[in-house]
């Protein structure tokens, strides 16, 4: 006997992006798509300096740019929904070629921007067409400055897809098709396959997290010299490219990206050290409840307190409680949510052929937001998506800006998800109806997302950094990434990882570091964790009348830097450690509460 259907919608649509996949509508946007790119390819090389003229091109990009994240959204949402699609595969490859050819437009700008005298630059900035987007076009011209010839800018973006990109094709292949042979716990012999392996320790059996992370260790150490190839080609292939652009640090660029400065950085990196014990004490108590005197590597996402569901949660019943949550605590988000209900928006079916994990895209053309996941039934489901739909809820209140100016950083893009998330969590903390099993298991997961954010993430940044700091001076071997690794986790665990509990592969294991598109894929998480934190004490401080400036907050998000946005919005300075160490110290009553359970 089947369970009946929800009755609230579980698939999402994506009719009004296009009928079909392959369909006329599509087929005919493709090929325009294409011809465009290569229209504005001329177009840009050839443009003149008169501010006129250079305002056109911009527009005329950034409505290409529209158009590119369009098409590149919606394939993203058929490869995750279909895994096993070749025909998408095949367009996403197109894609990605496409990319690299919008990269080399987008580069010809930018160097014309670069080229341009400062009163000509202001001349081009008052231009009524670009209103809007000062951010975007000065953060451009900063590009220009950063950037090699044109020609060697467009061949670094061919070379990047077979060079630099293909190490992360070969992680991504390579980890996929990893098996290991591991005994359970009851006896029984089992090859598994990697992509388990991290669900596997986050079982609540300990033995079988134990027998999962020993048995998984062997394919990445079997493999640990390619992998150390791919990890220094990828670091090696930007340093390179940095000192030919004539950028002094490996930080710079990443910062960049996420529109904060290196004293932002700082700052909140000297909070989060000068307050370790915080979140350290998250992890002792993990240790006392589970009975050892302190964590393995395997024991750091598992939870210590057993979920609490007698039957899987439905989905029905899921969403009317974030959608009361959201109502209650903030009418407009409530609203939107039931909207992305309404219209078919939230991917959340169980079935085969899905890929795993959750996110949130959407496209500026359409201005509709999509979120994915898969529901299983659990209240760790539940809260991916409110925090998917705290995505959506920024996306949403960025539409009536211009693109330019509604592209924000993922340092900020996180804000607002973590935020969703603490809308939903308070809710069910205050219902009077939950259970204290409940409430027990919510403050187990809150403090698992803490050691996460506060401990784990700052980990691997003191990794990365301490890497491309060798990868400086030359490749870094199999044994000395090794020994980096295990530093980072004895300087931001301490003693609360066992004696034999690090994990000296992680380097290896963790998917992040191999990730082509951007570099240190760690500390804006960080960032939108706290950020949140500081967010929310806002919010329950001063109840509704916030909301308004918080709109504000997400509103200003594409349109100017970390610093300047919170200062407009908040009044805050991000340079400053106080700021950081009170945004983490909010987490200490529900800290407090969880050192009483026993």
């Amino acid at each position: 006997m089947t369970a009946a259907a929800p009755k609230t919608p579980d698939r999402w649509s994506l009719e009004s992006w296009f009928t079909a996949f392959a369909a006329p509508d599509y087929v005919i946007f493709k090929a325009a798509l294409a011809d465009d790119v290569e229209a504005l390819k001329t177009w840009a090389k050839s443009i003149s300096a008169a501010p006129k003229d250079m305002a056109d091109l911009i527009c005329a990009v950034e409505a290409l740019s529209d158009r590119l994240g369009h098409l590149s959204a919606y394939l993203g949402c058929l490869s995750a929904d279909d895994a096993n699609d070749e025909a998408v595969k095949a367009d996403e490859a197109w894609m990605s070629t496409l990319d690299a050819e919008s990269v080399k437009l987008r580069a010809t700008l930018q160097s014309a921007l670069a080229a341009m005298t400062n009163s000509a630059f202001e001349e081009l900035l008052a231009e009524p067409s670009l209103k809007g987007a000062d951010h975007a076009v000065k953060r451009m011209r900063i590009e220009g400055k950063q950037q090699m010839a044109a020609e060697l800018e467009s061949l670094a973006a061919d070379l990047n897809v077979n060079g630099l990109h293909a190490w992360g094709r070969l992680y991504d292949t390579l980890s996929g098709k990893m098996v290991f042979d591991m005994i359970f716990p009851d006896g029984h012999t089992e090859s598994v396959p990697m992509a388990r392996r991290r669900a596997l320790m986050s079982e609540p059996d300990r033995k079988l997290r134990e027998a999962a992370f020993h048995a998984g260790q062997k394919p990445w150490i079997d493999h640990a010299d390619t992998l150390a190839s791919g990890l220094n080609g990828i670091a090696g292939t930007r340093l390179s490219l940095y000192g030919r652009r004539g950028v002094p640090h490996f930080l710079d660029t990443p910062l960049f990206d996420g529109a904060m400065s290196r004293a932002s950085l700082d700052a909140m990196l000297e909070a989060i050290h000068a307050n370790i014990e915080l979140p350290r004490r998250a992890l002792r108590t993990a240790a006392r409840l589970q009975g050892t005197s302190a964590l393995h590597f395997f024991d750091l996402e598992a939870p210590q307190v057993a979920a609490p569901e007698e039957k899987p949660l439905s989905w029905d019943d899921a969403c009317a409680s974030v959608e009361k949550a959201f109502s209650s605590a903030y009418p407009r988000l409530g609203n939107y949510f039931r909207d992305l209900l309404r219209d078919r928006w939230i991917e959340a079916q169980p079935r085969p052929g899905k890929r795993p994990g959750a996110f949130c895209t959407g496209s500026q053309l359409k201005h509709e937001e999509r979120i994915y996941m898969t529901w299983h039934g659990t209240v760790h489901d539940m809260v991916t998506l409110a925090h998917e739909a705290g995505h959506a809820w920024h996306s949403c209140v960025l539409r009536p800006a211009r693109s330019f100016a509604a592209n924000y950083p993922m340092t900020l893009a996180e804000t607002a998800s973590n935020f969703g998330e603490m809308i939903l969590l308070d809710g069910l903390m205050s219902d009077p109806g939950m259970t204290p099993e409940i409430k027990a298991y919510l403050l187990d997961q809150e403090m698992l997302r803490a050691h996460a954010y506060l401990i784990n993430i700052p980990m691997r940044y003191e990794f990365e950094k301490a890497f491309y700091t060798e990868r400086a001076n030359g490749e870094v071997p199999v044994s000395r990434l090794s020994e980096l690794m295990e530093d980072a986790q004895r300087k931001l665990y301490g003693d609360t990882l066992l004696a034999d509990g690090t994990d000296p592969m992680f380097w290896a294991s963790k998917m992040h570091f191999f990730i082509t598109g951007v570099s240190f894929y760690n500390f804006p998480y960080v960032f939108g964790y706290l950020l949140s934190q500081a967010l929310f004490a806002r919010f329950k401080a001063e109840g509704a009348d916030f909301l308004p400036r918080y709109e504000a907050f997400l509103a200003a998000t594409g349109s100017a830097t970390c610093e300047e946005v919170v200062k407009r919005t908040l009044g805050a300075d991000l340079t400053d450690p106080e700021f950081w160490a009170t945004a983490l110290k909010a987490i200490e009553p529900t800290l407090l509460a969880y050192e009483q359970l026993k």
